[in-house]
């Protein structure tokens, strides 16, 4: 699959969570994404000026006045997720798996919302608790977006699939 292909297949595909992509198609897409981030984000910049970066000793603060970059992220954020759910049913796995990192850090706010209610970062007793179970939450929060990574770089589960036949098979 080329560069135009994989766009506007990721675009005919705007919701279609359903059925497989191949690596090219997923990749693709993504070099797209990035190509055009990068090119919207300076012409934010000439338009409407570079935005601010603002220090203090407790905060730093980014502002940016331009709406192009926030517009076009908005716009492929459905089909970035559509591409990413068929390239992991593509490798024999449900596209949940795309949002392995997101439900980790979720069960990670609210390990830390639970003991920060009982006050257990206060007391050193009740906190190794909650280290012994924080740290490696982390370690695992660490680690998931590279395996959902390597995940998405596998090759195609060959033949048909529970998610639909193989796209390199299929007559396009």
């Amino acid at each position: 699959m080329t560069f135009q292909q994989s766009v506007k297949t990721c675009f005919r595909k705007y919701f279609t969570f359903s059925g497989r992509a191949p690596r090219s198609e997923y990749w693709w897409f993504m070099l797209f994404i990035i190509l055009a981030s990068i090119v919207l984000g300076v012409l934010d910049a000439l338009v409407f000026g570079a935005g601010s970066i603002t220090t203090t000793p407790d905060t730093v603060a980014v502002e940016s006045d331009g709406p192009l970059a926030s517009l076009f992220s908005l716009i492929v954020l459905i089909p970035t997720l559509s591409a990413g759910w068929r390239r992991m049913h593509d490798t024999g796995r449900s596209g949940f798996y795309l949002l392995y990192p997101l439900i980790v850090t979720i069960g990670i706010s609210m390990a830390i919302a639970f003991f920060g209610g009982f006050g257990m970062f206060d007391d050193g007793t009740a906190g190794g608790l909650a280290a012994i179970i924080l740290v490696p939450a982390m370690i695992v929060l660490a680690i998931s977006p590279l395996l959902v990574l390597w995940w998405l770089t596998r090759r195609s589960q060959p033949g048909t699939n529970v998610y639909g036949p193989n796209p390199h098979e299929v007559q396009q």
